[in-house]
């Protein structure tokens, strides 16, 4: 089932790709690391690699951790900060989770699981608005969505077709 959902997922991107179309940059969290606990050795993996990366409107971020023992959670600066999980703006916990970037601005992530902030498992972007996201009318859209199975993991440029909430 998960190869007939792949194909399909894959098909209605070449048919969607015909009207709209966005080049970007889809990162994998941390590189060759999973998402997870930074170790002692690199205990600041995430800020090193968010001060590493310039993301622009249409990338995207991709987290991979075991779904079993780990979330991602979008926050506030301030839940960021004080490593608070309550009332998170967006929560993702398939194991292959992506984070379409729609807009410039501030993003805040950390895991789900209680206890992991405290121990620097969190990561902080700042997103500049000159991406080159391409569509065919204006639409209101969400910061962010995850689906189910990202087609894509590590840093490379790529062609992706963002699927926009349309004006009713």
């Amino acid at each position: 089932m998960g190869n007939s959902h792949l194909c399909c997922t894959l098909l209605l991107l070449l048919l969607l790709s015909i009207q709209g179309r966005v080049l970007c940059n889809v990162y994998q969290v941390g590189d060759l690391h999973a998402w997870g606990i930074p170790t002692s050795s690199n205990p600041q993996i995430y800020t090193k690699w968010s001060k590493s990366h310039t993301l622009n409107i249409g990338d995207s971020l991709f987290f991979l951790y075991p779904p079993s023992e780990d979330s991602v959670i979008q926050v506030t600066s301030e839940s960021y900060n004080s490593c608070n999980l309550k009332d998170p703006i967006l929560y993702m916990s398939n194991g292959n989770s992506l984070f379409n970037i729609t807009k410039p601005g501030d993003f805040y992530f950390t895991s789900g699981v209680d206890g992991r902030c405290q121990k620097s498992q969190k990561l902080h972007v700042s997103v500049y608005g000159n991406g080159s996201y391409v569509a065919d009318s204006p639409a209101d859209s969400p910061a962010a969505s995850a689906p189910s199975y990202p087609l894509f993991s590590g840093p490379f440029r790529c062609r992706l077709l963002l699927l926009l909430r349309r004006r009713h």
